[in-house]
């Protein structure tokens, strides 16, 4: 409860409700969605803004509303599943780098280089070019893109971490190397991954829906953003709603992770103490001096 109180206070009530209103989608837009959103009725087909049909239909009469709240689903849930991934692998590369350094270190950090030389997006297509399009691959294919990241990021901080006395005092107590990692560096690590990641999440649902536009990704009848845009390219002129509604979803959605990993990164430097606050400080001294 602390630390949802600690993320609110951090982030604000505009970005919490933004985030909260797709995840609680995500979770439960299964229940909320009108319609099934991969049903086709070809007597509805292309129908405008109706009581019936909120959003319309597309082309092949499937209800756009459901169709949105199915591909906010299925890009949480990739983006979801890309950070877990990369991040897991990024930290138990980084930190074993960072805490045995040397040669290891070397090795590990020359191939973190060069990944992190190479364009994940193209990095993605190239390895979704090899195994086929397919959801799962392009899971997996990102999350080989963003491992470099993770790793080069977790290096920094425990390289900086191992150094310090209170791991240097663990040591001489007989702490061994498994307890010493797992028990301090991580956490240490943990933080700096978790506010990247929060940032970075828009930037994985760009890219899930770049895959998908191209084709390398989600899949029809799957829905998703991506592919909603590219399926409906052709009804541009007779039906804009289905391009802008979609590419509208992804803008929020992508402008919405980037202000929170902004809000937490920025509540994590030392902020000028006001006037107010500074004056009630010294009084509240002064009183302790007197007593």
């Amino acid at each position: 409860m602390k630390a949802i109180k600690d993320l609110y206070k951090a982030v604000g009530l505009p970005i919490c409700l933004l985030i909260g209103f797709f995840i609680f989608i995500a979770v439960f837009g299964k229940y909320v969605s009108p319609y099934d959103p991969n049903a086709q009725n070809l007597l509805k087909a292309s129908q405008t803004f109706s009581a019936e049909h909120w959003f319309g239909t597309d082309n092949l009469g499937r209800d756009t509303l459901s169709r949105l709240v199915a591909g906010a689903r299925t890009t949480l849930f990739g983006v979801t599943l890309v950070l877990l991934m990369a991040g897991s692998v990024g930290m138990v590369i980084g930190t074993i780098s960072g805490y045995f350094g040397g040669w290891l270190d070397e090795i590990l950090m020359r191939i973190i280089d060069f990944g992190l030389s190479v364009p994940s997006l193209v990095v993605a297509l190239a390895i979704v070019g090899v195994f086929g399009p397919d959801f799962w691959n392009m899971i997996l294919a990102l999350a080989i893109a963003w491992v470099p990241i993770y790793a080069r990021l977790t290096r920094g901080v425990v390289a900086a971490a191992v150094n310090q006395p209170y791991i240097e005092s663990l040591r001489v107590l007989g702490a061994s190397r498994t307890r010493i990692i797992v028990k301090h560096l991580t956490p240490a690590a943990l933080g700096s991954v978790l506010i990247y990641a929060s940032a970075d999440a828009g930037v994985l649902a760009l890219n899930i829906a770049n895959l998908s536009f191209l084709g390398l990704g989600v899949q029809p009848p799957q829905a998703e953003w991506g592919q909603m845009l590219v399926a409906a390219l052709p009804y541009l002129e007779e039906a804009p709603r289905l391009v802008i509604l979609p590419g509208l979803s992804l803008t929020i959605m992508v402008i919405g992770f980037n202000l929170l990993g902004e809000a937490i990164a920025l509540a994590k430097n030392p902020r000028p103490m006001s006037k107010r606050r500074l004056f009630q400080r010294r009084r509240e001294f002064l009183k302790e001096i007197a007593a």
